[in-house]
């Protein structure tokens, strides 16, 4: 029996089976199971490959977005209007063959958005180009949707925009269906949307079997289930700390290791097809901005969502006795200390940093500046002045 077939035999026994109490040590089983033939198809997939079959393109600027969908559900279109980048679009399926690079500028920063081939039902499984697809999406920032809604076949609409951000893009005339499979597609490759890495930590050890420790009350697993998928990973001497309410699906994440927890927006394009009603629906879901490529409407909007989504601030530099240089921002992520941002600017500033005068936000005195060490994490729009030893 091949791997595919081992998947769905346990999909369907997963499908079949009650979830109570009493399965819940079984389906824990069942689906570290499932996650570990599912990572066996991936990494044999790659080793089977042929030299030239990938897509990959090289990254650029501050951070990538991608692109993600279903054929046909506008894409290019996008890209086209927030790039320089012409991204072939017509009205059939699979135009865009090969990924297609952009450069769009955001708050002066150069920001990179990859237009993906469209993906299929089962891409994870192989169809279609999907694994490439989605291995791409795991180097990106963000990650942007397109999807369709269930209004009439004339109502077309919604686009969707990913530091490794990946965007989907999702068709109004197909609803919520598109969107879930999406999700599904990328769950199984790994990728994780809008979540945080489960606090779960795992430390082998030669012997003394496994030690479990929660801070918290355990109430979507139990210590039956964690013992029982960390044996049938070969890992029977273990300590492990866990300092959340975690599912049986986190611990599975935290073994394997390889997941990618990325940022997504969902964005509906098209909103002049709809009410008004049912744009400001659409535009209180959660990661979700509602625009218009053909009036041009909340372009700008999307870019700035993009922009806090992939978590950056823009800063200023100035030079002692100089005006700050607002013509040229230095980008950093927003929890990014003094420390890494002399790093960015040259690997031995740090190295003889001796204080920083900070203008903004961040600073304890606003409007007065402060004089900070390489601790000091700094906001949007700072000016900072770098002092350094003789």
């Amino acid at each position: 029996m091949g791997i595919l077939e081992k998947i769905q035999d346990i999909e369907l026994e997963i499908s079949r089976t009650q979830k109570n109490k009493a399965t819940e040590y079984h389906l824990g089983l069942l689906k570290g199971k499932l996650a570990r033939y599912r990572a066996e198809l991936l990494e044999g997939s790659v080793t089977k490959s042929k030299a030239g079959e990938g897509f990959d393109v090289s990254k650029s600027g501050y951070g990538r977005a991608v692109l993600i969908g279903f054929p046909s559900v506008g894409k290019s279109t996008l890209l086209s209007k927030v790039t320089k980048t012409e991204s072939a679009a017509a009205a059939y399926a699979f135009t865009t063959l090969v990924a297609v690079p952009g450069v769009m500028d955001i708050e002066g920063a150069q920001i990179q958005l990859l237009d993906l081939p469209g993906i299929i039902e089962g891409a994870a499984s192989g169809r279609g180009r999907g694994r490439q697809v989605v291995a791409v999406a795991k180097t990106a920032d963000l990650v942007v949707v397109r999807v369709r809604n269930h209004f009439s076949s004339r109502y077309r609409a919604l686009t969707l925009a990913n530091l490794l951000l990946p965007q989907m893009m999702l068709d109004v005339t197909k609803g919520d269906e598109q969107r879930q499979q999406l999700e599904h597609e990328l769950e199984e490759i790994g990728i994780r949307l809008n979540r945080t890495p489960p606090d779960l930590v795992f430390k082998p050890k030669t012997a003394g079997g496994i030690t479990i420790n929660s801070t918290v009350p355990l109430t979507r697993t139990d210590e039956r289930t964690i013992r029982g998928i960390l044996q049938s990973y070969k890992m029977h001497n273990a300590d492990v700390m866990i300092r959340e309410d975690v599912s049986t699906d986190d611990v599975i994440d935290a073994i394997l290791g390889n997941r990618k927890y990325v940022p997504c927006l969902y964005v509906y394009n098209k909103i002049d097809s709809i009410s008004l009603e049912e744009v400001d629906r659409l535009a209180r879901q959660p990661y979700t901005v509602v625009i218009s490529c053909e009036l041009d409407l909340n372009l700008d909007v999307l870019k700035k969502r993009m922009w806090q989504a992939m978590g950056f601030n823009r800063i200023y530099t100035k030079k002692r006795g100089e005006a700050p240089d607002l013509g040229d921002p230095l980008v950093i992520k927003t929890d990014a200390t003094m420390d890494a941002i002399c790093d960015s600017i040259h690997k031995n500033i740090r190295h003889k940093f001796k204080y920083a005068i900070v203008w903004g936000k961040s600073s304890k005195f606003a409007p007065q500046p402060q004089k900070v060490g390489l601790t000091h994490r700094c906001a949007q729009d700072d000016v900072i002045s770098i002092v350094t030893k003789v």
